[in-house]
């Protein structure tokens, strides 16, 4: 009996004591952390510059008004269609008379009565000129007769030459003295005019015989109209624009000038998120050489740089984009196939070396490595790792040398 409970009691101390050891096993062994993990495969890399970009017309061409005047309403409007030199795109007007007050009107009137009046005394002096050059040349007919007959004198002769060159010189003054009265008079007479007199009465209506069209200055469609009402405009006042669409249209992005100098002229570009089916195809026409400050939405200052990119693919797969749209610019500055890479999102920092985490049965080894270009979401592995490492992504300060750790139950594959 007392052999039983002796034994009894050794294997109520030995459980004890196991279950002291599990205890402290499970309080201090190290933890296994959950992470997520990617592989290390070979495939295409792809690095671009990413930028928002705006269609537009290479050439628009600004339709304005040739002479001051009163432009009619245009019956054109945006998305129509013209022609070069035959289409119709404004109707202009000259500028109507200013209509006059009862004062200034009797003011008028009695200064075209004032160069009536001496229009009438330029037409008396015309004919005491005509009459004197007509007794002038009979007395000089006269005395030349007798000088010819030895009966008058030389000297008596040439004072009736003299008398007769007076005489003409005085009818020409006349003569120009009517056509200076007559002047006067139509210059009077046009502060005088009105409505009437021009035949604007009817200027609301459909009658053209004093309009002035304007062509189109090319073929294309009209993008915009800034004057549609009927109005008085000055010389040289904007319209419509117009620009063809079909072949000039282009995208503009502004880079910041540290990705400007990156992309050079003919570098392939994709625009996405245009709102058509699939993406348009384009390259690099032209980089502006200067930089322009502006301010992000947050108020940082940026120099930026403009960049035209031409349009690659046909009119006929992109029929409804037109100028101003919106559209994402991805420009390829470097590309290559079979590059072995690794997701950018597992790379860290570690005394001024990049580095990854490797797992390796259940173990995570740190491993300096040597990356070449990268595009945010891959990057090249030029040293450091192999085809098919498992790394672990967004390593957390908690993960050290030597960690234990595991996938991640809910882990999609990456």
């Amino acid at each position: 009996m007392a052999k039983r409970a002796k034994l009894s009691r050794n294997v109520l101390i030995l459980a004890a004591l196991a279950a002291i050891a599990i205890t402290l096993f499970l309080a201090f062994r190290p933890p296994v952390t959950e992470v997520d993990l990617g592989e290390v495969r070979r495939g295409d890399l792809t690095v671009t510059i990413v930028e928002e970009g705006r269609t537009k017309v290479r050439e628009v061409f600004m339709v304005s008004t040739p002479v001051a005047g009163r432009l009619l309403r245009v019956q054109l409007h945006p998305d129509d269609t013209v022609i070069k030199r035959e289409t119709i795109v404004a109707r202009m007007r000259p500028i109507n008379p200013s209509v006059l007050d009862s004062r200034t009107r009797e003011q008028a009137t009695a200064a075209v009565n004032g160069t009536l009046a001496a229009l009438r005394v330029a037409q008396a002096e015309l004919n005491a000129a005509v009459a004197a050059e007509e007794l002038a040349r009979f007395d000089f007919d006269r005395t030349k007769s007798l000088f010819e007959s030895g009966i008058s004198s030389e000297v008596a002769l040439q004072r009736a030459k003299g008398t007769l060159q007076t005489s003409q010189a005085r009818l020409e003054t006349a003569q120009a003295s009517i056509q200076m009265r007559e002047a006067e008079v139509a210059n009077a007479q046009a502060n005088l005019v009105g409505f009437d007199a021009l035949g604007l009465e009817n200027i609301n209506g459909n009658t053209h015989g004093d309009e002035i069209p304007i062509y189109a200055p090319i073929d294309g469609k009209i993008l915009r109209v800034m004057q549609e009402s009927e109005t008085t405009l000055p010389v040289g006042a904007p319209v419509m624009e117009i620009g063809d669409i079909a072949s000039g249209l282009e995208v503009e992005v502004e880079l910041i000038s540290s990705d400007a100098v990156q992309v050079t002229i003919g570098d392939r570009v994709i625009l996405r998120d245009w709102g058509g089916v699939g993406d348009l195809q384009g390259k690099v026409r032209r980089i502006d050489p200067y930089g322009v400050t502006k301010y992000s939405a947050l108020g940082v200052e940026e120099q930026r740089v403009r960049v035209e990119i031409a349009l690659l693919t046909p009119p006929q797969e992109r029929p409804a984009l037109g100028h101003g749209y919106r559209l994402e610019a991805a420009i390829i500055i470097w590309q290559a196939s079979d590059v072995l890479t690794v997701p950018a999102n597992a790379l860290f920092r570690e005394q001024g070396q990049w580095s990854v985490f490797v797992e390796e049965n259940g173990i995570a080894q740190m491993r300096v490595v040597e990356v070449g270009k990268s595009n945010g979401i891959h990057s090249e592995v030029i040293d450091g790792l192999v085809a098919g490492d498992k790394v672990v992504l967004y390593p957390s300060s908690a993960i050290e040398n030597g960690s234990k750790i595991a996938a991640r139950a809910s882990q999609s594959s990456i």
